[in-house]
């Protein structure tokens, strides 16, 4: 079973329940090792009701590669492949294989569930813990505490810049939204990626009754921007509905307690947010945008 309140169970099921309607139920996957791999295959039993193979942590876009390249093969073109992962699977162990899938542009949807560090192992930091966060390997001590700023990877904009034919951002506080980028996903052919905002509560020190809450709040201060790209160029973007500071979504986690009494490093969280608006034109409403 998931911890309470968990975001990537909440993103996995509606994610996968999409692609399954989108492929009238033909559709493998293909699970890098981490915390959902973990909690829906208790050996002996599993809580796919598809063909489900579990790879290696850093290998699950090669491994479903070859399996794209083998229903290929057998003329089942019906068929589809989804390779998922968390953030530390995708955007540190297996960075190598997934920029490999996209240079290809082999026929198969990666999604990321991207919970901000390596919850599965002990919440250690990753390339996608943002700037300040308290993470295990990241300890609030010191004149600049938690995680460094400027440091780690955006992967919506690396796979932008591989010039596939999909890249989109979700959350699961918009669940109607992720259904929809993963239909039109399913709808496409070549390489895709989705990733999907799943706050965790027993990494974030929050509260497993606000996870909606949270990954709310992080889209509408700008932290987390929500949008859909097409061979590298942004074509729509998710508009903020009602502008909060990040200092109210950054107190429902003790992740990030030390910042708030910090003004300098709260300054800084506010402007990673600030230029998030400005960059993916997240306010107010533009010809061509949603």
């Amino acid at each position: 079973m998931p911890c309470q309140g968990c975001g990537e169970a909440l993103g996995a099921r509606y994610a996968i329940d999409a692609a399954m309607r989108a492929t009238n139920n033909q559709l493998i996957a293909a699970n890098a090792t981490g915390c959902l791999e973990v909690f829906t295959t208790p050996y002996p039993e599993s809580a796919w009701r598809i063909p489900w193979m579990h790879s290696l942590f850093g290998n699950a876009p090669a491994v479903a590669t070859g399996i794209a390249a083998a229903l290929k093969v057998k003329g089942k073109n019906d068929v589809r492949v989804i390779a998922q992962g968390g953030d530390g699977g995708t955007t540190d162990i297996g960075f190598g294989c997934l920029s490999g899938m996209f240079e290809r542009n082999d026929d198969v949807l990666y999604i990321c569930y991207d919970n901000q560090g390596y919850m599965n192992t002990g919440v250690q930091r990753s390339s996608a813990t943002p700037g300040g966060a308290r993470t295990a390997t990241t300890m609030p001590l010191g004149p600049e505490p938690g995680a460094d700023f400027d440091k780690g990877k955006n992967v919506p904009l690396i796979a932008m810049a591989h010039n596939i034919p999909y890249v989109a951002t979700a959350s699961v506080d918009r669940l109607h939204d992720l259904e929809a980028k993963v239909k039109k996903a399913m709808s496409i052919r070549g390489a895709r990626y989705i990733q999907i905002f799943v706050p965790c509560p027993l990494g974030w020190g929050s509260n497993p009754a606000n996870t909606i809450q949270v990954a709310r709040l992080a889209v509408e201060c700008g932290m987390y921007p929500l949008f859909e790209a097409e061979f590298g160029e942004i074509i729509s973007s998710t508009k903020i509905r009602r502008k909060v500071q990040v200092e109210e979504y950054l107190k429902l986690q003790r992740r990030f307690a030390h910042v708030l009494k910090n003004p300098d490093q709260l300054q800084l969280v506010q402007s990673v947010a600030d230029k998030n608006i400005q960059k993916f034109s997240l306010m107010g409403f533009q010809g061509g945008e949603v």
